[in-house]
């Protein structure tokens, strides 16, 4: 996990879109596309390399037909470049996997103004309550019943 494989591996590993979006910058169909509107409560983590980049719990419906997200869940898994020719827009990658996650925009809601809007084929969903077989045991607190503490 968190380390990017080879060029190889990658083209086994990800379909024909997982591969176009993570490795040659593209954008999948909004609306048409597996995580935009996924209401469930657990992480999204970089299909190529596995490193932990949003949660669920910062997951809202941007009416942009993407998974979009307030802030990531771990803000070192991730670099940002600005792109020329588009005002307030910026790249998002992963620090690891390198991957072509999608762009962030000035537009987000008020806590933290920022919308990072990914490509669902760049992304692998882990149900909470299979963080812990799939080695992400670290998160299980960001969805334990607040009422029983």
């Amino acid at each position: 996990m968190n380390e990017k494989p080879s060029k190889e591996r990658i083209r086994e590993i990800l379909t024909a879109k997982q591969y176009e979006v993570t490795q040659e910058n593209g954008t999948e169909p909004a609306f048409d596309n597996e995580y935009w509107d996924n209401k469930k409560e657990g992480i999204y983590v970089d299909i190529v390399s596995g490193e932990p980049l949003f949660s669920s719990t910062d997951k809202y419906d941007s009416g942009t037909g993407w998974p979009s997200y307030s802030r990531p869940l771990i803000e070192d898994n991730i670099v940002t470049k600005k792109e020329s020719g588009f005002i307030g827009r910026k790249e998002v990658r992963s620090k690891q996997g390198k991957s072509h996650l999608g762009h962030v925009f000035n537009d987000g809601p008020p806590s933290t103004g920022e919308r990072f809007c990914m490509n669902s084929a760049a992304l692998r969903f882990i149900p909470k309550d299979d963080l812990e077989q799939e080695g992400y045991s670290q998160f299980k607190g960001l969805f334990e019943d607040k009422k029983s503490k």
